[in-house]
């Protein structure tokens, strides 16, 4: 069976989330002084990205909601009590930061472009409705998508196959004509292999490995890997 959509991760993925939190909090650091905990801006981002990981992945499981995975990762960082809101008013200066970082990678859009005519496209990502739709939107990318769906709203997370089912639905279309692409190779391409689509791990980093996942290192493989259409059984020979 062919092919007919490609269901999108966002963040790491298409949108350079790790680039822009850690601009981000480097200015929100710069303004807001560095913890006495830290030896120096980068050992603070390094532990920003640690607590962000472990607090987003207590989210996925379904332990804390999206605000509170927010407000446990300021509470981590700054190693003290805070009240709820203490701790948003301190995300939210940072979030200022963040999202003024927010940028596509090169490869999105012409990637995007090429596939336009010969691919349905939808998103499927771990993080609400409303803080993804705003993105794409506020990236200029959001009508390539026919449809956003995102953890919050469906109350299952990936790489639960009950996530990537429940796009396929949305799109009307079996997993086995679905190309799952993201940047994790367990969360996303592992999760879309087990749940019937054709998972696509985005190796941005050229963390290689994982013989068993269809790997690619960059957006422009991935028009040429679909081209193909031979449901990728020799995953090892794309990059």
């Amino acid at each position: 069976m062919p092919i007919r959509a490609v269901l999108w991760d966002i963040d790491d993925t298409i949108f350079d989330y790790s680039g822009a939190d850690r601009v981000g909090m480097r200015k929100h650091l710069e303004l807001e002084g560095l913890p006495a905990a830290y030896t120096s801006p980068d050992h603070a981002l390094d532990v920003w990205k640690a607590v962000t990981d472990l607090h987003w992945a207590r989210f996925a499981e379904g332990e804390l909601d999206f605000a509170g995975q927010r407000r446990e990762r300021v509470r981590a960082f700054l190693g003290r009590p805070l009240s709820d809101a203490e701790a948003d008013e301190w995300f939210g200066r940072h979030a200022a930061h963040y999202e003024a970082a927010w940028t596509l990678f090169p490869d999105t859009v012409p990637v995007l472009d090429l596939l336009a005519d010969a691919y349905r496209h939808a998103v499927l990502s771990n993080s609400s409705i409303h803080h993804q739709d705003r993105k794409l939107r506020a990236l200029g990318v959001r009508d390539r998508f026919e449809a956003v769906v995102c953890a919050v709203e469906l109350g299952v997370s990936k790489p639960d196959a009950g996530a990537f089912h429940a796009a396929c639905q949305v799109l009307e279309l079996s997993p086995r004509e679905v190309a799952y692409v993201g940047n994790e190779p367990d969360i996303d391409a592992g999760g879309a292999v087990a749940a019937g689509l054709t998972g696509i791990w985005l190796d941005r980093e050229g963390r290689g490995g994982r013989p068993e996942l269809v790997r690619i290192t960059g957006l422009h493989e991935l028009p040429g890997l679909l081209a193909g259409d031979t449901r990728f059984g020799a995953p090892d020979t794309f990059g």
